[in-house]
């Protein structure tokens, strides 16, 4: 069984079978196959063209008498020029269309399915997939498609003509063609696993760059530069010697071709020759023969040329059918965990979630959640309503970020279901419209301070801008910044501080009031204590009124939440008021008083 899905395998590399998926295609390969049948009848008509008129030549006619021939022929080559334009500009409409398609399909699958799918390929891949894939994947649509139906119909063309003209070069060009073919099924085979390993490496490669970026300031505060420095070259020594590899193979199969197709033409040339001199061939047969050989395999040629030069778009192509793939099992997710909780899959993608209730209810239902085989969170189940506020407690590592982005609607649970209000949707865009997520490091854009506020309600006027900045204390920052709130920050313009960044994104909050879900996830762990308080009380006004899931370690919180659920090693260990869990829970216990807890 293995051993003939290799074999398939192999087979079926020089195709790309990841085509078959792409909209438009069925018509694209007519369209080819149309293009090619037109130049294969002009390449055998030059062929004829230029035969006779050579063979009249030596049979002593008259130069002027061939002109009709010549003229033939001149018009059959630019025919044939004039349809490889066409053809070139109908593939390029055709790769445009379908790179736009692709691209908008990634782009809602990202969007649709946000946090969990960028955690899965790297923030970095994601954005070359989106960006930098598009215009590869066009690229090699506009070659690959056209070179395939210009390999098999020209060259059914001319095998065609030459068993008319002369059987036994037919023949030899017959059984030479089958060789080419296995040849570029295992070099194609070895050339997909080249191109599949250094596609790996270059995303490996895109996220260490991006992680280097971000994290540039504590590895240099930490003396890690040059160990990082280390892991970072050979990264880039990894993506190097994969992409020799690949130039490796290209260059190989380009010889080995040219060395095939050389022989063949030798084989048919001393064959005529012999036949010539016998009599069993005509020189008028034996001239088309030597004419068409060649151009049975240059389109062969041709394609395995841009079949190895366009292994990237395979690789951009594979990529994007990756991220697809992720999005669909998504989707079956959330498909059998509202099939399990009984509610509408489309629940909570239109409209809004509860809009007729009163308050929130979000329920987790057996949510369980793996990393890398290793359980983030297990067989997790609890309820909480509106106007609660409840503490998502544990140690490092216990799982409260995963709980929090299951919270958020980021992703969906492995196992289990979580719904809001009934409904289960991770994705959805009236999740997304509940929720308000203070993170640990929230993103600020290079725009002006009022466009960094007011990201999520664009429409707010100056005047609660200006409040929700002064509410999180951030006036001192207005009137410090050249242009006060049309002041630069994000990259390119002011650095802000840690305190500072959060105090952006709480501002965010204190502007949309719309919002009922409020997910913190340790917003204030990378701040000092002092900063902590203060941003604390700007914090505690936000929850007033809503649902409230705090993820965080610090247990001075406990004073502002009306319940906690203690996290241990991806399991509730405790769900309960603060009193009881200071008492009962010995991981809060752990965390309060020490290892031994309270004496």
């Amino acid at each position: 069984m293995d051993a003939s899905r290799k074999r398939a395998e192999g087979a079926g590399a020089m195709f790309d079978r990841q085509l078959l998926a792409l909209p438009g295609i069925r018509r694209a390969f007519c369209a080819a196959a149309a293009f090619a049948a037109a130049q294969g009848a002009l390449v055998v008509a030059m062929a004829w063209c230029l035969a006779r008129a050579l063979t009249n030549l030596w049979d002593g006619a008259a130069f002027e008498a061939q002109a009709g021939l010549l003229a033939g022929f001149a018009a059959g080559f630019l025919g044939a020029a004039a349809i490889r334009a066409a053809q070139d500009a109908w593939f390029a409409r055709w790769a445009s269309r379908v790179a736009s398609a692709v691209r908008r399909e990634a782009l809602a699958a990202v969007f649709s399915d946000g946090a969990a799918l960028v955690d899965g390929f790297g923030s970095a891949a994601i954005t070359t997939l989106l960006l930098e894939d598009g215009d590869v994947l066009e690229k090699y649509l506009r070659a690959i498609v056209p070179r395939m139906g210009n390999a098999v119909v020209i060259a059914v063309f001319v095998i065609v003509a030459l068993f008319v003209f002369d059987w036994v070069s037919g023949l030899i060009v017959l059984v030479m063609m089958p060789v080419i073919g296995l040849y570029m099924a295992l070099l194609g085979s070895m050339a997909r696993k080249a191109a599949t390993s250094q596609r790996a490496e270059y995303e490996r490669l895109s996220n260490a760059f991006s992680d280097t970026m971000r994290g540039i300031d504590t590895v240099a505060r930490l003396g890690l530069v040059q160990a990082w420095e280390r892991s970072l070259e050979a990264t880039s020594e990894k993506f190097r010697a994969a992409t020799m590899k690949v130039l490796r193979t290209a260059t190989l199969s380009g010889s080995v071709l040219d060395l095939i197709s050389t022989l063949s033409l030798a084989a048919v040339a001393i064959m005529l020759g012999f036949r010539l001199v016998d009599g069993s061939v005509t020189l008028f047969c034996a001239l088309a023969s030597l004419v068409l050989v060649p151009e049975c395999f240059k389109p062969v040629r041709a394609f395995a040329s841009d079949f190895h030069a366009s292994l990237e778009g395979r690789s951009a192509l594979a990529a994007q059918r990756r991220l697809m793939d992720e999005h669909r099992k998504a989707a079956r997710r959330r498909l059998e965990g509202a099939q399990r909780s009984g509610a509408p899959a489309s629940a909570g993608a239109t409209g809004r979630p509860g809009a007729a209730a009163s308050s929130l209810t979000l329920s987790f239902e057996g949510a369980s959640v793996d990393h890398g085989g290793r359980a983030a969170l297990a067989g997790c189940t609890f309820s909480v309503r509106q106007p609660e506020r409840v503490g998502i407690v544990g140690a490092s590592g216990a799982g409260k970020s995963t709980l929090a982005s299951l919270a958020a609607g980021f992703r969906a649970p492995d196992a289990g279901s979580v719904t809001l209000d009934g409904a289960c949707g991770e994705g959805a865009d009236a999740w997304r419209r509940e929720v308000l997520y203070l993170p640990q490091a929230p993103t600020l854009f290079h725009g002006t301070l009022r466009d960094n506020v007011a990201l999520y309600t664009p429409e707010a006027s100056d005047e609660a801008v200006l409040a929700a900045v002064r509410a999180v204390g951030l006036a001192p920052l207005v009137d410090a910044l050249d242009g006060g709130l049309d002041g630069v920050i994000g990259q390119g313009g002011r650095q802000l501080s840690g305190g500072q960044a959060q105090r952006v994104a709480l501002a965010r909050a204190f502007l949309d009031r719309t919002r009922r879900l409020l997910v913190f996830d340790e917003p204030t762990a990378h701040l000092d204590v002092e900063t902590e308080y203060e941003l604390k009380q700007a914090m505690v006004p936000l929850m007033e009124g809503r649902l409230v899931l705090f993820a965080t370690h610090r247990l001075h919180w406990l004073d502002v939440l009306d319940r906690v659920v203690v996290l241990a090693a991806g399991q509730i260990e405790f769900d309960g008021s603060p009193d009881e869990a200071l008492r009962k829970s010995p991981t809060l216990r752990a965390m309060a008083y020490g290892e031994r807890g309270r004496p």
